[in-house]
């Protein structure tokens, strides 16, 4: 009966509500995905979020290039194919034909995609003179917090279908840069528009793009809607229809995932895998992930501006007993920011232990006195890279007091957590990464680098001269053995600096319905529903 009773909520929602907070009209080809959190922007060039990019960069939008999920290898997208001038500061892109923009109730385009859109989309993180740099607040964290921007010298149209960008410097690390979810290609005859209409803004709020689906709707803490695209130009077997239920918490996204209200799930929790892995309608996924949880300290603040101190922080913890209580055997130990998929895992990297003696004689040494009190900021939601923030940090809490600290424990809304975080407030944060590339460079630079401050990734607000020039060097070759050796000079730099404590690389998982088609884990972040169908 109660299986009955699921199948008519699930072809009826609105009708007979059933329970369900979602308005959307539901297609019998259709396929309900429960993620966690609304979106900040539907335009991913404005945000580094793993919500953000779920819902736009793969669904409503492509990029130049994209990544190979099997051999991780840069293949063709919007680009057909590119050149590389031989003092590897010129790239030519020669781009595909007869691919279509949306055609929406708001917009309705009179052209294809071509070189003016890649310009278009480029030129706009890139350049302050852009009449779109400063919309919806000109910030564009990702290529801000690699400098991106400030090493690209021209970008220019040779024609219609091929164009050109020129940098100051080489950046072995460039083609994957325009590969990943922040990358996306808009719409330029879309922007036009909305200038001459005065409403600019738009064009992050109600999306264009080439993807294989177009945004429909959008109700804040309810749904997404998107219809297929039936004109996207990879012809590929996608559902008629696609909805993101927001549902915020994984037991019920789990309920929703059983009871055939949703089809797919976004981060279930680690207590929850072993419940979906025993259901015989249910499919889990996993792979091991491009990530890096970690307990970063704000070094503009005192006392944790000394590298003693924070040396004593990091000897305070029991890392491997973090790892059993919060990841429960899907996570590996973690040395440094890189996981053991990269090609630039250091196996013998410096990895500070757990020695609570140490820690209460570097922070006497430091001057540190036994009641100093400091918080510990948890991110309020669950990311594969911690999944569980709060616990950890109360086992932190826990350690603290035994070396005569007085942690207190701080969360807020996502929103609000994220604001006050990059206005400096925390003394230290449970937060990480999922990189969306295998390249070093997408670890180190955006976590790290002075750059990285503003654009608010850098969470520890920690900038070392040694560090960025180190990265530089690194990025200037393209031989992988020279850049393993810079990036262990990298580590060993971490290591004595400490500006955060590396914890955790965890197993990524999704979990579905077996009904689904098409589904897989993408190992470079971000959720696809281009190509997912779903068998009635």
């Amino acid at each position: 009966m109660r299986g009955k009773l699921s199948a008519i909520c699930l072809g009826l929602l609105l009708i007979s509500g059933c329970g369900r907070n979602v308005e959307h009209t539901f297609y019998t080809s259709g396929v309900i995905y429960c993620s966690e959190s609304n979106p900040i922007t539907f335009n991913p060039q404005l945000d580094t979020s793993t919500t953000t990019a779920d819902a736009t960069s793969h669904q409503i939008y492509d990029k130049l290039l994209v990544f190979d999920p099997d051999t991780g290898q840069i293949t063709p997208s919007l680009a057909s194919s590119w050149l590389i001038s031989e003092d590897g500061l010129t790239y030519t892109f020669q781009l595909r034909k007869n691919v279509k923009f949306h055609t929406t109730p708001y917009f309705s385009p009179s052209r294809n995609f071509n070189a003016d859109d890649v310009i278009f989309s480029i030129n706009r993180w890139r350049l302050a003179s852009h009449p779109y740099h400063e919309v919806s607040g000109g910030q564009y964290p990702y290529f801000d917090s690699i400098g991106l921007a400030d090493n690209i010298e021209t970008v220019e149209r040779i024609n219609g279908y091929r164009i050109e960008i020129t940098l100051k410097r080489r950046d072995s690390s460039f083609l994957a840069n325009l590969a990943t979810d922040f990358s996306v290609i808009l719409s330029a005859e879309y922007g036009d528009n909305l200038l001459v209409k005065g409403v600019p803004h738009q064009i992050d709020i109600k999306p264009i793009g080439t993807g294989p689906y177009i945004f429909q709707d959008y109700r804040k803490d309810r749904f997404i809607r998107y219809e297929r695209n039936e004109e996207h130009w990879k012809q590929l077997n996608s559902a008629q229809a696609l909805v993101f239920d927001i549902t915020p918490r994984s037991s019920l996204r789990l309920a929703k995932l059983i009871t055939q209200e949703c089809d797919a799930t976004a981060f279930p929790a680690q207590t929850e895998l072993d419940v979906i892995r025993t259901n015989d309608e249910l499919t889990l996924a996993e792979k091991p992930g491009l990530n890096i949880g970690f307990w970063a300290f704000n070094t503009e603040k005192a006392p944790f501006n000394n590298p003693d101190v924070r040396r004593a922080l990091a000897a305070a913890i029991d890392k491997n007993t973090l790892l059993e209580a919060v990841y429960f055997d899907s996570a590996t130990r973690a040395k440094t920011l890189l996981p053991t998929a990269s090609w630039a895992y250091q196996n013998d990297a410096d990895d500070t232990a757990y020695n609570p003696v140490l820690a209460r004689r570097l922070l006497s040494d430091a001057g540190v006195p036994p009641d100093f009190s400091m918080t510990i900021w948890a991110m309020p939601v669950k990311r594969a890279y911690n999944p569980n923030a709060t616990k950890m940090a109360e086992l932190i809490q826990r350690y603290l007091q035994d070396v005569g600290i007085d942690a207190e424990i701080v969360t807020y809304d996502w929103l609000t957590f994220r604001k006050r975080l990059q206005d400096g407030e925390h003394d230290s944060v449970l937060i990480g990464w999922s990189a969306d590339n295998g390249d070093p460079d997408n670890f180190y630079r955006p976590l790290l680098s002075c750059g990285a401050i503003p654009s608010g990734t850098n969470r520890a607000m920690w900038c070392n001269q040694d560090y960025d020039r180190l990265l530089d060097e690194a990025i200037e070759t393209n031989d992988i053995d020279e850049r393993r050796a810079i990036y262990q000079q990298v580590n060993r730099l971490l290591f004595e600096q400490q500006p955060l404590v590396p914890i955790a690389h965890a197993y990524r998982y999704q979990a579905y319905r077996n009904e689904l088609n098409g589904m897989s884990i993408n190992p470079f972040g971000g959720v696809k529903f281009g190509g997912v169908s779903k068998t009635e």
